[in-house]
């Protein structure tokens, strides 16, 4: 096995097959979920796509993200040829539909279609006094990438007031992270922080936490006791996986810290999504060939799911294109609605081109689908679908009750929830929005029967253009509908109320 080989490996291994100890936070996750909840059908949704993305070695969400290593080479090692072969084994990836093609021209909007472009991938080179190579690998998705944020003490926070510059502040900006992270961050999640440093550094050593063991406890006291903090506290919340409310909202919490100017004090969170891909490899430094895999254990669950994930009884509401106006109002919040028939995708591209264009095909009485899908082609030259989980919502809340109204849409799919401008449009002109599992790419893959065509795909790329796919048996949950109901205002309103008991101080300020 050469470098190129191994390369190759880490990449398809780590896109499609969690890490031990991030199963083990998943199966326990479903033990102590409420059974026969939203929240519980999420999780079991989960755990049935991990099962199918390791058994077909398909991506585990489509959402491949950012493309991330952590390299650590020996004294005088050739880094630079190490990094070409990082680039070409990232280019063999994305053509095989292991990764999908994430990289994009900030000026022109232009996908390189291969992952490749400035600054992508991301790879950070270290040297270490060891004769081996050690290579870490994360994709972090772009819809977990969106809840990051950096708190600069001190700040007023919503529903805790002031978080001042001791630890206790850093307490507050940790809660207040997972709030804001609802269910748009593909709860539950796992945060990565760091304490200090610059704006830039903060970052970049926020998501190096993501990179510890979820079993380890930190070494300096105070942080082993804060992480602890927030991981049990978090889960009062009551934000659940996916938003749908719940008693697990995060998985882990692993802080770090870095000195700091005078002047400033920063908080930087990596908030990373249940969809945790991180592995590493070390490698033989003479020939490539894998030594040891990193973040896989001898006790590793191998099968995580313990049901069928959604649990259809007969009640369910089936939609089916063209969808009348009737039959969406007579759909309440929290219904399962199953979609079988003809879906049409669309993500910010999309949005934005349609506010100014018409549509290449009749949406009245459509379906509208989040997604920027994985799609490879056969020998035949026929379209495979090879992921198809939704992506984040929020992005398209300034266009959607635009699109909706011009277009006679009737229902929107997505994740996370949109917020008051398209629950608006939803009562106004008769539309549902519709939630689906975040991440569960492979689950929604195998609803997807055909492909039966693309438009804009030259325009806009794989993930951005707009896709005709037809489904069948595809299952969702209203979460908005068109009487002015949405449980993610619901969960966002109990939750921040539930974020004021932790306003008071706990950690002694030193």
């Amino acid at each position: 096995m050469s470098f190129a080989d191994s390369l190759l490996e880490l990449i398809v291994q780590t896109s499609t097959n969690l890490p031990s100890d991030i199963r083990r936070l998943i199966a326990d996750a479903q033990k102590r979920e409420t059974p026969d909840t939203n929240a519980s059908l999420a999780l079991a949704t989960i755990a049935l796509n991990v099962d199918m993305a390791c058994e077909t070695e398909r991506p585990i969400c489509q959402d491949t993200g950012m493309p991330t290593f952590i390299v650590k080479t020996p004294v005088g090692f050739d880094q630079i040829t190490l990094e070409e072969q990082i680039r070409e084994a990232v280019a063999k990836a994305t053509k095989a539909g292991k990764l999908r093609p994430n990289s994009v021209d900030s000026l022109t909007g232009k996908n390189s279609g291969n992952n490749l472009g400035p600054g992508t991938p991301v790879i950070h080179f270290h040297q270490h006094r060891k004769p081996e190579v050690e290579i870490k690998l994360v994709l972090k998705g772009g819809g977990c990438e969106n809840k990051n944020i950096q708190y600069s003490l001190p700040q007023e926070l919503p529903g805790l007031g002031r978080a001042d510059r001791n630890l206790d502040g850093v307490r507050k900006c940790l809660m207040h992270a997972v709030y804001q992270a609802q269910g748009q961050g593909c709860s539950a999640g796992y945060l990565g922080v760091c304490i200090g440093g610059d704006r830039t550094t903060g970052y970049e050593h926020a998501k190096e936490q993501l990179f510890r063991n979820a079993d380890d406890v930190n070494p300096v006291a105070e942080l082993a006791e804060l992480e602890k903090y927030i991981t049990d506290n978090a889960n009062t919340l009551g934000i659940g996986t996916m938003g749908f409310g719940g008693k697990v909202t995060l998985l882990g919490c692993k802080v770090g810290v870095l000195n700091r100017l005078p002047a400033s004090f920063f908080v930087s969170v990596a908030y990373e999504c249940w969809a945790f891909r991180r592995l590493g490899v070390v490698l033989d430094a003479q020939t490539g060939k894998i030594q040891k895999w990193l973040y896989r254990e001898q006790d590793e669950i191998k099968k995580l799911a313990v049901g069928q994930g959604f649990k259809l009884t007969g009640r369910e509401v089936v939609l089916e294109a063209p969808v009348t106006e009737d039959k969406v109002r007579s759909i309440r919040a929290g219904d399962v609605v199953v979609i079988n028939g003809i879906v049409n995708t669309g993500r910010d591209a999309v949005h934005h081109h349609l506010m100014h264009h018409e549509s290449p095909v009749d949406l009245r009485g459509s379906v509208l689908y989040h997604c920027g899908p994985v799609m490879t082609k056969d020998a035949s030259g026929k379209w495979i679908c090879g992921a198809a989980g939704p992506t984040t919502s929020s992005r398209e809340e300034p266009y959607q009750a635009d699109i909706i109204g011009k277009f006679g849409i009737r229902a929107v799919i997505g994740k996370g929830g949109m917020g008051a401008k398209t629950l608006a449009g939803l009562k106004q002109h008769g539309a549902v929005y519709l939630n689906a599992i975040g991440g569960a790419a492979q689950y929604y893959s195998e609803c997807v029967k055909s492909v039966d065509g693309v438009h804009w795909l030259d325009e806009f790329g794989i993930p951005e253009a707009m896709w005709h796919l037809r489904v069948n048996g595809f299952a969702t949950i209203c979460t908005m509908d068109s009487h002015g109901n949405s449980l993610h205002k619901e969960v966002d309103a109990s939750s921040l109320q539930q974020l004021g008991q932790f306003a008071q101080p706990v950690f002694a300020d030193h």
